[in-house]
């Protein structure tokens, strides 16, 4: 069974038929082929899927598409201009907070949340915020200290 639903991704009006049991992360991936979404656990539990939707985060993996009718869809793609990037991304690069990048997409959207709220954020803060992403790679020092940085900026 298939319905129709119009949402926004990443700034353009969408309309698209989808099956009701599609999760926006397959939506996304497989018919926007938005491939900074990643598939990791399956279950809403290592933040490689977190997307904005509507001013919040959310594991895609876990959100149904059906339920993003009406609503606005932010993904990694959406936060450089060109070839310059967001001030998380650059911060992440000069921050070494970058391995092997699977996790990166999903923290960068919490992150970037989190930058927008206009809020300072104590280092307990950022961590206890960015406590839904798993790395297997940084031991995520180097993430945190990225965040830091790329919010006082």
């Amino acid at each position: 069974m298939t319905k129709q639903i119009k949402l926004t991704v990443n700034g353009k009006l969408k309309t698209v038929d989808v099956d009701i049991r599609l999760s926006l992360l397959e939506l996304l991936r497989d018919t926007f082929n938005l491939t900074s979404v990643k598939q990791g656990c399956g279950a809403g539990e290592c933040g490689a899927c977190t997307v904005i939707l509507d001013d919040i985060t959310v594991d895609s993996c876990v959100y149904l598409a059906l339920w993003a009718d009406g609503k606005s869809v932010r993904t990694a793609e959406s936060l450089s201009e060109g070839e310059k990037l967001s001030v998380m991304q650059e911060v992440f690069v000069d921050e070494g907070a970058v391995q092997c990048g699977f996790c990166t997409p999903g923290i960068l959207m919490s992150a970037t949340l989190m930058k927008e709220s206009g809020k300072e954020f104590t280092r307990d803060e950022i961590k206890r915020s960015l406590s839904g992403h798993l790395c297997r790679c940084t031991g995520y020092q180097k993430i945190v200290d990225a965040v830091d940085k790329g919010l006082k900026k």
